[in-house]
């Protein structure tokens, strides 16, 4: 049986997978039924992809309990004794983890989009331009890159209440910090990677409260932001690689 097979099976014997799907799909689709319900302004597709950055959140704890549960009760011994090639183990995990984040991303953006349609009584949603179609089909590679991410913190730190912690308050809290620090904390904001990654997704959108967003803020267009994004889950997963394969299990 394969890795990325055993890794399946081993992720949906869980029930963190299923709860965190759950929570990804309600938050991201109630949100968007009381943003379309409520707005007193248009109701456009970005305002319907409100609840998206949350529920990436939930996914990213997902991801990084899948390691971290098993360094926990030590079954990851087991798992390298079974697979000797530790980073193939860990690259088959990596994967299972990006491409279900990657599904629940599509679905629920999708799912947002059309539950704009429904409760948006009158509201034009349909899909005219690339941005809007990037916005909408972007949310499953930003949700599979921040799984990558989320799979090297856990990685790198073993235990699950301080991946989690870091997980959340980097997005949330540490990047906005940044604008903060006189002199370069600007640059520090625009060039951070969660940043950039709702750049890729926001550049040319109208959130139907302050209009387009201004493209101006962003350090560069859309697809190098994705690339960057990428370089940062590259190099981090890279480390926690080559960390896994030096220490001790």
């Amino acid at each position: 049986m394969s890795v990325i097979a055993v890794e399946r099976i081993k992720l949906f014997s869980t029930r963190s997978p299923w709860w965190c799907m759950i929570v990804a799909a309600v938050l991201t689709l109630g949100l968007a039924a009381l943003a379309s319900g409520f707005s007193q302004g248009p109701v456009t597709i970005g305002l319907t992809q409100g609840g998206a950055q949350l529920s990436q959140m939930v996914m990213m704890v997902m991801a990084a309990l899948a390691v971290t549960t098993e360094y926990r009760f030590g079954t990851i011994r087991t798992s390298f004794q079974a697979v000797p090639q530790r980073a193939t183990l860990l690259l088959g995990k990596t994967a299972v983890v990006a491409a279900l984040s990657a599904v629940v991303g599509l679905v629920a953006s999708f799912g947002a989009w059309g539950i704009g349609n429904i409760f948006a009584d009158g509201a034009n949603l349909s899909i005219d331009t690339a941005a809007e179609w990037r916005l909408l089909a972007g949310q499953g590679l930003v949700f599979a890159l921040s799984a990558v991410i989320a799979v090297a913190v856990g990685i790198l730190i073993r235990q699950s209440a301080g991946a989690i912690a870091i997980l959340i308050l980097w997005p949330l809290l540490v990047e906005n910090l940044f604008n903060l620090i006189p002199k370069v904390g600007d640059d520090m904001s625009r060039w951070s990677p969660f940043q950039n990654a709702g750049s890729f997704l926001n550049q040319g959108q109208d959130f139907g409260v302050n209009g387009p967003q201004a493209d101006a803020q962003y350090a560069m267009g859309p697809w190098l932001a994705l690339l960057y994004f990428a370089g940062w889950a590259a190099v981090l997963i890279t480390i926690a690689l080559v960390s896994a394969s030096r220490r001790d299990a």
